[in-house]
């Protein structure tokens, strides 16, 4: 593995997973791939992920920004607690799938709720929350193993705590609303002390977050369609359209460029609490920043590919230049936690990226775009020859 250093962090090790203890005899093996059910709950969250974006399409601002990052707090966090269920308890029996198509339900009807969740959805949004946290929770409570069950016993009452307030937030509205939202999200992420007792399967932990970061990226290709909907196709729009889908090439080597392998190689060797830490920071804050850096830049893609011959606002020039600037970073710190190498270069891509975005306000959201791939481009040529 050229990707694997050669840091203390990797000597190599193994921890089982958790079993699957009810209503069939229990099952001690870790749950090793992502099933197409959880696949299929993925591309459901997904839609979240676009109606993020279309938020802030709608109108960018500092406030708007503001409810994008506390939403995609409250939710990322819920759809991490099904990645760590799942990880725990097989997909297996119609019971089980029932209740995964009920979480599924929950949030879809979140996601339909986001683009006025602040001025009008926000009770909506609060009921379809709760509904995800009590699915969630009577799934890990009744079918996980002795020491993940006795864990999610502990995290339930918090989780539901902080439904109940987002519900009340919600049916409240208002700067009230925004302030117990926040203060939820500040809660959970930084006060809650997650994690602690859980087992954790590398394999299948690994495979499930690279397949949300994935179709995540694929959002941005949506973005490039939704862009160009009802303009007249001609060799701009193609050019623009070509290199929309570049950018999201771009997001994707840089993930998934290296292979996954030397992730789950080192995500294997870390053991114990070393290894619940890095599934928590790792692929919990990481990856929220990495998924804010995917909806950031469909949100300048948008703008770019609906008007290429305009010059870009200071705001969507950022969030196009920046959003993939934010994608970089994450990624190196997510590499830099595992041990692994190139994290160095992705935060310095990050901030050379930024170069894109004079080009787009000086010169025209297509030339913005076109700088933007480069960068990505020569920042994956430059580690290819290294």
């Amino acid at each position: 593995m050229t990707e694997h250093s050669a840091d203390p962090r990797d000597q190599l090790g193994r921890v089982d997973g958790a079993g699957d203890a009810a209503p069939a005899p229990a099952r001690t093996d870790p749950v090793e791939r992502v099933t197409p059910l959880e696949l299929f709950f993925d591309l459901v969250f997904v839609f979240t992920i676009t109606q993020l974006s279309t938020l802030l399409t709608r109108g960018l601002t500092w406030t708007a920004l503001w409810h994008v990052v506390v939403m995609l707090g409250l939710i990322y966090w819920m759809y991490d607690g099904y990645a760590w269920l799942t990880n725990a308890v097989a997909a297996e029996g119609a019971r089980r799938q029932g209740l995964l198509l009920a979480g599924m339900a929950g949030y879809l009807v979140l996601a339909i709720a986001i683009p006025d969740a602040f001025t009008g959805t926000g009770l909506t949004f609060g009921i379809a929350y709760l509904m995800i946290i009590a699915v969630h929770a009577s799934l890990y409570v009744a079918s996980a193993s002795e020491s993940s069950s006795a864990a999610m016993r502990a995290l339930a009452p918090v989780n539901i705590a902080a439904a109940i307030a987002v519900l009340v937030g919600g049916a409240v509205g208002g700067v009230a609303q925004e302030l117990v939202w926040t203060t939820v999200v500040l809660l959970l992420w930084f006060a809650t002390r997650a994690g602690e007792g859980f087992e954790i399967g590398p394999a299948h932990f690994v495979e499930r977050h690279g397949l949300l970061v994935l179709i995540a990226i694929g959002e941005s290709v949506v973005a490039t369609g939704i862009g160009a909907h009802g303009l007249t196709i001609d060799l701009r729009l193609v050019v623009t359209a070509v290199l929309g889908l570049l950018l999201s090439a771009g997001l994707w080597w840089t993930y998934f460029g290296g292979g996954v392998e030397p992730v789950e190689h080192a995500f294997r060797a870390a053991t114990g609490a070393r290894r619940v830490r890095l599934a928590f920071v790792g692929f919990g804050y990481a990856h929220y920043a990495m998924l804010l850096g995917v909806v950031l830049a469909a949100v300048g893609l948008r703008v770019a590919v609906a008007r290429p011959a305009a010059p870009l606002s200071v705001g969507h020039a950022l969030a196009l230049a920046g959003g993939c600037a934010l994608f970089l970073v994450a990624d190196g710190w997510f590499r830099w936690l595992l041990g692994l190498r190139r994290w160095r270069g992705r935060w310095l891509a990050g901030l050379v990226i930024m170069l894109a975005v004079p080009v787009g306000t000086q010169v025209s959201a297509l030339a913005g775009l076109a700088a933007t791939v480069v960068l990505l481009a020569a920042t994956a040529l430059v580690e290819q020859r290294r």
